[in-house]
């Protein structure tokens, strides 16, 4: 019995361990996701362990420390997407005709999914005055053009590689672009979003290609595409939004370093994981689908919609413009992030100058 636990906290050690190298092969990335998963399994092993082991044995006391510290390091990561943890965003304080808010429903459609009326649905119960698609094809462009008297300003890239992408905003949209970033197939969207004073809100929408057998062998090019924007953002002054499928965990170091960088704040910090993806497997589910904002807002609402027929949930959240810079990082810049985010972009040949910075650009609104 001792020679099994042996084992399967070996396995657990291993799955913890490896992730906190910097080795970027799809197999080791992978294991920053399920996080929560081995936790559990952390924790259900070391029930095991006291039931079953004679804990007065050396061996036995080595094995319940090493699983202990597996435990420990991954209630790490994940511990800030509970509620055990400060919140990085306040709450809006109390409702005002005269505040300002934007509200944003994000939803990886899943491009072979065909059920478009149950996300045109939740469009029109929640009203958002943005929808932003991803993985939106021309059929998808079709389905939700239906949606063009109440959002008459877009923005569309569809595509047929699951990386389509498109934006229908009730508000009118200025100085909009489609980038290809970092890899020829897979886009991005950025524009600024005029309120209803006037007062334009930054926004870019993001959809990186994953690490995996079926995409990238690694994650840099996913990692580049989310630390070349973060570099831009971060000399933005105005009001500013990022969202979308980022194909990676809130939790991980390059979603972290995103936050560092960039300066952003994520809603979902001390109120939890809002996990969007697997939406038919409720054991297997992470947050992939992102929202972070510059902290000139406050939280109205942050909600998973219901599923949609995707492999992911859609994520509505409402924001309300301050007049004073609220909430505050819980994340903190080191002295050698910025020398790995020069690297990471070195490595795809990509420039902070390259970012499409809407607040700069002079032109038409956007059809």
């Amino acid at each position: 019995m001792l020679s099994s636990f042996a084992v399967l906290t070996a396995i657990l050690l291993l799955l913890t361990l490896l992730p906190l190298s910097r080795i970027k092969h799809w197999l080791v990335r992978g294991l920053d996701f399920p996080r929560l998963q081995l936790a559990v399994l952390s924790g259900l092993l070391l029930v095991m362990q006291l039931a079953m082991l004679d804990v007065t044995q050396g061996a036995s006391q080595v094995l319940i420390l090493l699983n202990l510290g597996c435990l420990a390091v991954q209630a790490w990561w994940i511990w800030p997407y509970t509620r055990l943890h400060r919140t990085e965003v306040p709450l809006t304080k109390a409702a005002s005709a005269n505040r300002q808010t934007v509200s944003i429903i994000t939803a990886n459609v899943l491009m072979t999914n065909r059920n478009a009326p149950a996300l045109i649905e939740l469009v029109q119960q929640h009203k958002p005055d943005v929808l932003v698609t991803l993985e939106s094809d021309l059929w998808w462009q079709q389905q939700l053009d239906t949606l063009s008297i109440d959002y008459p300003h877009s923005i569309k890239c569809p595509l047929d590689n699951l990386y389509g992408m498109h934006v229908y905003s009730r508000l009118p949209l200025h100085n909009g672009a489609v980038q290809f970033l970092v890899e020829p197939d897979v886009p991005s969207i950025h524009a600024e979003v005029e309120l209803s004073r006037g007062l334009r809100v930054v926004m870019h929408f993001v959809h990186p290609a994953p690490p995996s057998p079926t995409e990238n062998e690694s994650s840099s090019e996913r990692d580049a595409e989310l630390l070349v924007l973060a570099v831009s953002v971060a000399q933005c002054k105005q009001p500013l939004i990022v969202t979308g499928d980022l194909n990676d965990v809130a939790w991980s170091e390059t979603t972290r370093l995103f936050r560092k960088v960039s300066g952003l704040v994520d809603p979902r910090i001390g109120r939890g994981m809002f996990n969007s993806f697997h939406a038919a497997y409720p054991f297997v589910r992470w947050p992939l689908d992102h929202l972070f904002h510059s902290r000139h807002f406050s939280l109205q609402q942050i909600k998973r919609l219901p599923n949609i027929g995707s492999d992911h949930f859609p994520l509505l959240i409402t924001l309300s413009l301050e007049e004073e810079t609220t909430g505050e990082q819980t994340v903190t810049l080191e002295p050698d992030d910025m020398q790995l985010v020069k690297s990471d972009l070195a490595e795809q040949a990509v420039l902070p100058e390259q970012v499409h910075r809407p607040e700069r650009s002079a032109g038409a609104p956007v059809a």
